[in-house]
This record gives C-alpha cells, sequence and structure tokens, in this order.
C-alpha cells in the first residue's frame, strides 16, 4: 500500500479476491470510478474499491445481472445495494433452512389422501416445487390445504381441479411481487438486517390473518354486486 493509503492493482486483486484482468474490465464498463494515475503506466485504487468490487462481483455471480443492471444499482446507492444484497439473502437462507425437512411424494400422497396424479399435475403446473429429496414444509402446507378442500366437497365430481389452484398462484404472484419491492424498499438500508428480518418474520401470521378477512370481505361484497347487476 502507497503512503497516501492506496492501493496497487495487485494489492487490489489480492484484497478484493477478483484477478486484476476482470478489475480492469469492471474499470472499462464504468463500474469503478477512474483510478489516481501518477504516470502514463501507474495508477493507484481508493481502499473502498475492495467492497465495491466484491460486491459487483456477488450481483454477477450469485444475482446472475448483467452489468449494465449492476452499474445502475451501484451508481445510484452502492451502501443501499449492500444492504438489499444482504437482507435477501438472510432471508433466503432461512428459507433454504426451513427447507431441509423434506417429505417424499408416497407420504405426502398417504397422509393426506391426495393421489400421486394429483401431485404430480401441481408439480407440472409449478404450484408444488419437488426435488429428489422430496417436498419442502410449504409444499405440504399446500397439499394439507387441498385434501381439506377436497374432504369439504371441493372435488373433480363437482368441477373443482387441480387447475383452480392456478387461479390463486396467479394473483399471489403480482401480490407477492409488489410486496416484496415495497419491503426492500422500507428495510433495506433503513434498519439493521436483523431487525428487518425479525419483522418480516413477525409479520407473516397477522398477514395471513389479513389477507383471509380481506378475501371474505372483497368475496361478499362480489356476491352483492353481481346480484345488484342481475335486477
Amino acid at each position: 500500500m502507497s503512503e497516501n493509503g492506496l492501493l496497487k492493482m495487485s494489492e487490489l486483486a489480492e484484497a478484493s479476491g477478483v484477478s486484476s484482468g476482470t478489475i480492469k474490465h469492471y474499470l472499462r464498463e464504468g463500474l469503478l470510478p477512474e483510478p489516481v494515475r501518477t504516470s502514463r503506466n501507474m495508477a493507484y485504487y481508493p481502499p473502498e474499491f475492495v467492497d465495491r468490487i466484491r460486491l459487483i462481483k456477488q450481483l454477477q455471480e450469485e444475482r446472475f445481472m448483467p452489468l449494465r443492471a449492476i452499474k445502475q444499482v451501484i451508481d445510484e446507492d452502492p451502501a443501499r445495494t449492500r444492504a438489499l444484497v444482504e437482507l435477501e439473502d438472510r432471508i433466503l437462507e432461512r428459507a433454504a433452512a426451513g427447507d431441509e425437512t423434506r417429505v417424499s411424494a408416497a407420504e405426502l400422497s398417504r397422509s393426506y389422501d391426495v393421489p400421486r396424479e394429483v401431485l404430480d399435475r401441481l408439480a407440472e403446473l409449478g404450484v408444488l416445487t419437488p426435488a429428489s429429496r422430496g417436498y419442502t414444509p410449504s409444499d405440504v402446507k399446500i397439499v394439507e390445504a387441498i385434501s381439506r378442500f377436497r374432504a369439504g366437497g371441493y372435488e373433480e365430481r363437482i368441477g373443482f381441479t387441480v387447475y383452480d389452484t392456478l387461479r390463486y398462484k396467479r394473483a399471489l404472484e403480482a401480490l407477492v411481487a409488489e410486496e416484496v419491492q415495497v419491503l426492500m424498499e422500507r428495510l433495506a438500508g433503513e434498519m439493521d438486517t436483523d431487525r428487518a428480518v425479525a419483522l418480516i418474520d413477525d409479520g407473516a401470521e397477522p398477514l395471513r390473518d389479513l389477507i383471509a378477512a380481506l378475501h371474505q370481505k372483497l368475496l361478499v361484497a362480489e356476491l352483492k354486486r353481481q346480484r345488484a347487476a342481475r335486477g
């Protein structure tokens, strides 16, 4: 390191864990500010480049983001982008830890009296996402709910099939996409990551209650609307 705290290219590559060739590519693409040049062939780099380079590499390798998109997000607010990545990682790590417990197709079918062909069809529709080790706890909850529907009379004989789950999946996909955007905008960088994760966890149950209550309210309102339209 030079006397003024700047790094040579070799030092920057070693500190960041990214090759000098890749760093030069980032410079050409405008992902890094211009270094301090002392001569035509000698340049020095601020220490803060280390974290920025690591963030670029993480977004590129773990998020599969193109360099153009990475440049846009880190130019706007690199600290917030770093906080966003940290929060996303923590949430996904917790979800992955919960998914370690898996249930086989045979056990799932037997426990909830749901035919294997129904499980296969739900997987084809993307409602369930089994892997070689079996079904996740979220998959199990979905199958349990479908089993309760079937037990209550919502069955193929009167027209209810696995395709009816797509209606809810598609509606929730749009809702969840908006929810994730709002959560990340309001939490990432605005509070400690541990607190943000705890806030999301604490909100899960009341959110389910809110959705259930709104669903019931909207269902009644729609029935009234249709009856008024017929009258």
